[in-house]
């Protein structure tokens, strides 16, 4: 028997690139949309795999989006505002909208990460705020938080390890 179009595995969605951020070479997360495949117009459900030395994206804050981040497998660590904290499996990470907390998740380890972000989809009245990117807060115009709250940062660069000297971002 077939099962409904409701059920997929992860690898059955997961897409075949890992992101990219538009400029740079860097390779990101691979994602599993749930949301968008079931067609879930409030949701944005994910299933992230992150290879060793990767992370998921740039460090950024969002202005009205909320998003939750629960780890399922590996133990990657959690960028916030420059810290980085080691996870473990279980272990979930909450964003409020609204607070400017700038935040990626690095896997500097040798083994896969995988992570269920659930939040938000994309809010037409969104805005990001990159505090180590300001070209790309440049380049997003419109979308840009030019009013975030100002958050001191902690010393560490955002890098996996593995890319530090290889990437300047």
């Amino acid at each position: 028997m077939r099962r409904p179009d409701c059920i997929k595995h992860y690898t059955e969605i997961q897409e075949t690139e890992a992101g990219h951020y538009p400029g740079s070479t860097e390779s990101l997360s691979l994602g599993s949309p749930f949301g968008r495949v079931f067609g879930l117009s409030r949701l944005g459900i994910h299933h992230e795999t992150l290879p060793p030395g990767s992370r998921t994206s740039w460090p950024h804050a969002e202005s009205t989006e909320e998003e939750f981040a629960y780890v399922i497998e590996g133990t990657p660590d959690v960028w916030l505002d420059g810290e980085l904290h080691r996870l473990a499996p279980g272990d979930g990470v909450g964003f409020k909208p609204g607070d400017g907390l700038a935040h990626t998740f690095i896997n500097n380890t040798d083994a896969t990460v995988r992570l269920l972000v659930v939040g938000d989809t994309r809010r037409s009245d969104n805005q990001v705020h990159y505090p180590l990117h300001p070209e790309r807060n440049a380049e997003i115009g419109g979308l840009w938080w030019p009013d975030h709250p100002k958050r001191p940062l902690g010393d560490h660069d955002g890098l996996p390890d593995a890319l530090r000297g290889k990437l300047a971002g």
